[in-house]
């Protein structure tokens, strides 16, 4: 109200003309024009002035009974009586609390709210990845269980202990047969696959730095995908096969699946061993089912997925439910799709916006990381099933082509064409276990009860 005040008395005194020409010489002069100021007038004796004081003066013999009548029935239907137009009423009731306070603070305090967990937007370490083969069907980084990565470079295979971050070779192709095309470490940790451009895969001994055999002759062209199920070792290749290879016998080629028309570049065998997810360059997504699965079988499939309108190269089976599959689509689809593996229904599609190039479960949380392509090279943590952006993770300037958990679940590897590998710190830390409270035994818990 202050500064109200004085900004009108300013206003005034720099319009002294205005002001000048408002002023009249006496009051009879301000007669003939009415100027209402509300918060200065005195509505009911206006009122009276109108009505009763001015009735003897102008025209006494007016006054009949009739007209009085007339007046406050015409007072009554306009509703001229009321002094005031709009009228306080009492406050509304206070709304009925369904619960009573005491027992909803006691349903909250019971339930502890879990604290927001904070997500890391820059890498916590980068290393450089020179000559990082930039190519989308290619599968050339994995984190073994002993806590080993591996990385394929041109025609090179590195270790990089993340335990002491120390980093070897293991091994270098020759020209003629290179480059490496795929690596995989087997459950163990200590034995690796390693699929190259010559259609042979190569098992070696980590520890030892030797390598134990060659497999061969099932490939006519390039293996890009491996994917291990205890001592079976699936392979993927540019001839559009998928062998099954037993790599304990001398003849290792177990069985062969045929659906895809061109180059396999994803596998994934189920946490169960009973299922896998093939993904290719012909937009098709295979689920097959060891159980019914036969070389001689004219449809060895268990689910033939056709939605995808791009490669299907990114695959990550669901943790905490063994049907759940999630798949990523190439550059012409951009989609994340959730699927049934027992029923083949899409039970979600979500669209990225970029080529979906990895995707990897969080093992602590109900969460799903995925790696993109053009525009952005970012990768994206998603909530599940919400599928609400919980983090966008910048970093890389080029397709982020390849992804790596390490064995704890916490920390992520990825590496992109711009030839530089970037650990995230993305799925923090877990829970420590809480130790299981002993059961009290209950007395004669030995005797048989009457039922």
């Amino acid at each position: 109200m202050d500064a109200g005040t004085s900004f009108s008395l300013k206003a005034q005194s720099r319009c002294p003309l205005q002001e000048q020409y408002m002023q009249r010489k006496n009051a009879r002069e301000n007669l003939d024009r009415f100027i209402p100021n509300r918060s200065a007038m005195d509505f009911d004796f206006a009122h009276y002035m109108l009505t009763e004081g001015r009735k003897g003066k102008e025209n006494p013999a007016a006054s009949s009974p009739a007209r009085e009548a007339y007046r406050k029935r015409l007072a009554e239907a306009f509703n001229m009586n009321r002094t005031r137009i709009l009228a306080f009423k009492n406050k509304p009731p206070a709304p009925v609390e369904l619960i009573p306070r005491e027992v909803s603070s006691s349903l909250h305090s019971d339930k502890p709210t879990k604290p927001r967990r904070h997500i890391p937007q820059t890498s916590e370490r980068t290393l450089d990845a020179p000559d990082l083969v930039d190519d989308y069907y290619l599968n050339l980084l994995d984190w073994g269980s002993c806590n080993v990565l591996a990385i394929a470079l041109g025609n090179t295979v590195y270790l990089w202990d993340a335990s002491t971050g120390s980093t070897s070779e293991l091994v270098s192709i020759d020209e003629e047969d290179g480059p490496v095309t795929s690596v995989s470490w087997a459950p163990d940790g200590r034995h690796i696959a390693i699929g190259l451009n010559n259609s042979e895969v190569q098992l070696w001994d980590s520890t030892a730095n030797r390598q134990l055999r060659t497999l061969k002759g099932g490939h006519r062209m390039r293996v890009g995908t491996l994917a291990w199920n205890n001592h079976i070792l699936t392979t993927g290749g540019m001839d559009g096969l998928i062998i099954n290879n037993d790599v304990r016998v001398r003849d290792h080629i177990v069985e062969t699946y045929r659906g895809h028309s061109q180059e396999v570049c994803g596998l994934k065998w189920s946490a169960s061993g009973q299922q896998l997810a093939s993904g290719g360059n012909d937009n098709l997504l295979h689920i097959w089912d060891r159980s019914t699965a036969s070389s001689n079988s004219a449809t060895q499939w268990l689910h033939r997925l056709e939605d995808h309108t791009s490669a299907v190269k990114a695959l990550a089976w669901c943790p905490f439910q063994s049907n759940l599959l999630a798949s990523g689509g190439g550059g012409g689809d951009r989609c994340i799709k959730f699927w049934n593996t027992h029923t083949g229904a899409c039970l979600n599609s979500v669209d990225t916006g970029s080529q979906v190039c990895s995707l990897l479960w969080s093992k602590n949380e109900r969460e799903l990381l995925s790696s993109h392509g053009f525009t952005q090279n970012q990768l994206i943590l998603w909530k599940y099933p919400s599928m609400v952006k919980m983090a966008e993770l910048n970093g890389h300037t080029s397709r982020v082509l390849f992804m790596a958990q390490s064995p704890d679940g916490c920390t992520v590897a990825s590496a992109a064409g711009d030839e530089t590998l970037r650990f995230w710190n993305v799925f923090g830390v877990p829970e420590v276990a809480k130790p299981t409270p002993k059961a009290i035994p209950e007395p004669f818990a030995h005797v048989n009860r009457i039922r």
